[in-house]
């Protein structure tokens, strides 16, 4: 991690999450989605989120954990792919041609409740020196401390290296989270990821609907 001389590790955290908190993306001014709409939208996104331990064909790795997640956050991710500041092709199909509503209302389905620590909930173990500037954003528990930042604990750790692996190659365009996988080493990846996998309570994969009861 890379620090002013004379700056605390403290103050450099209080001052990081100001900044982020100031680039944070404006998608989260929306309307709260609606999980009963999403449920009838998102029927294709279970195809792949609502099976456990789902791979991305190629390259292969871990399909996200959606179940738990902050769905503002969610939003912000699909808007991303839509746009083409996340590189997927199959995503960017499946969210290209939706609206700033219906995005918020799978979202709202997809995430269900947002995981939130307990009064008695600790992070597992100590969170490594590589991950001290992650803590600002995604606290030692893994939660986002906003709902616009992603929630991190439970999520297959494979997931999390490929996410962070992307922001260092360009793959996911976004200039604070550039900056900050850029100094990480490839063992950086996986002790950060391996920490936040283990963290709990954590992500699970996305609930399929009850099949509706036939009428007598």
């Amino acid at each position: 991690m890379i620090l002013v001389p004379g700056v605390t590790v403290s103050k450099f955290l209080v001052v990081l999450s100001a900044v982020v908190a100031l680039a944070a993306p404006s998608a989260f001014a929306q309307s709260e989605g609606n999980a009963e709409r999403g449920a009838k939208l998102a029927y294709t996104c279970l195809g792949c989120h609502g099976i456990p331990n789902y791979r991305n064909a190629y390259p292969s790795y871990s399909v996200p954990k959606l179940w738990g997640q902050h769905p503002e956050y969610l939003l912000i991710a699909l808007q991303a792919y839509r746009s083409g500041e996340r590189s997927h092709a199959t995503m960017y199909a499946n969210a290209a041609n939706w609206t700033d509503t219906q995005l918020a209302d799978m979202a709202a389905f997809l995430a269900g409740p947002a995981v939130q620590p307990t009064l008695s909930s600790q992070s597992l173990g100590k969170a490594p020196d590589a991950a001290q500037t992650c803590l600002a954003c995604h606290g030692s528990d893994g939660v986002g401390i906003t709902p616009q930042y992603p929630t991190l604990a439970g999520q297959h750790s494979d997931y999390l290296v490929r996410a962070l692996t992307e922001y260092q190659r360009g793959g996911r365009k976004n200039a604070i989270m550039a900056g900050f996988a850029s100094q990480l080493s490839a063992a950086d990846i996986k002790t950060i990821s391996a920490y936040y996998s283990a963290q709990r309570p954590g992500l699970e994969t996305s609930k399929r609907p009850a099949p509706a009861t036939a009428k007598r």
